[in-house]
């Protein structure tokens, strides 16, 4: 599975939700709430003011070794 920046948060965790910690560890503490569901990945990071291209990466190699 090859992550990108228009990825649903709440897609990406229906596929691995062990994935969660590398948005917790940014600061995105609400995973459990509606707007992840419909939220991307580059619309979260904006919002919490975080580098999406670098969460893009840990969640890649974090798929990569699945």
């Amino acid at each position: 599975m090859k992550i990108t920046k228009d990825m649903i948060i709440g897609d990406i965790l229906d596929k691995d939700e062990t994935a969660g910690k590398y948005f917790l560890a940014i600061g995105m503490h609400c995973l459990g709430c509606p707007v992840s569901r419909g939220e991307t990945i580059e619309q979260a990071c904006a919002a919490h003011g975080t580098d999406c291209d670098a969460l893009i990466e840990q969640l890649n190699r974090h798929f990569e070794g699945k």
